[in-house]
């Protein structure tokens, strides 16, 4: 049993969490570019597709739907990513390593990137993605919110990295790693 459990935490992990991780991870890039923060400076709108000639890359008008898509997957799998930390505590149960120094501080760090999530990330590109009057965002605060929404999704990305670097090293261990 406790290998099944073991097996369903992990899947769900790379399933669910892998997926947030880069679309949250892309997100902040569409949705500046859907505000078309950023004008281009030789000449051309930002409806133009024509080759730049300053460095910049070519309006995109997909990057509202790209960034609108990529918080739907946020969203989504942050609903199944709950799986993660139940499978999780009943595989700990099993193990009997709930009192483990490694699996306490894991089981921290998960709460606070589920927080971070639900607090920061989702709210930040819902944010970044319609105004009060439903429509896409414009202002020159866009590029100053894009970076700090990659900031907080940096955070939560690394949250994760040190969990999973503590599920496979698990210091002070006695079942051995």
């Amino acid at each position: 049993m406790t290998k099944l459990l073991l097996s369903v935490h992990v899947l769900a992990a790379i399933l669910a969490i892998g997926p947030i991780a880069v679309a949250a991870s892309l997100f902040p890039r569409f949705a500046r570019d859907a505000g078309h923060d950023r004008p281009p400076t030789d000449g051309r709108t930002p409806t133009d597709d024509r080759t730049p000639t300053d460095g910049q890359a070519p309006a995109d008008r997909r990057s509202p739907a790209i960034a609108a898509f990529l918080h739907r997957i946020c969203r989504g799998y942050a609903v199944v990513g709950l799986a993660v930390p139940v499978f999780g505590l009943a595989t700990g149960a099993q193990l009997g390593v709930l009192t483990d120094a490694w699996l306490l501080t894991s089981i921290a760090l998960t709460a606070i990137a589920a927080a971070l999530l639900i607090l920061a990330v989702l709210p930040g590109q819902r944010r970044l993605l319609t105004s009060p009057d439903g429509t896409t965002v414009p202002t020159e605060d866009t590029r100053a919110a894009a970076s700090r929404l990659a900031m907080a999704t940096g955070t939560f990305n690394l949250l994760w990295a040190i969990v999973v670097v503590l599920m496979i090293v698990r210091p002070g261990s006695t079942t051995g790693a």
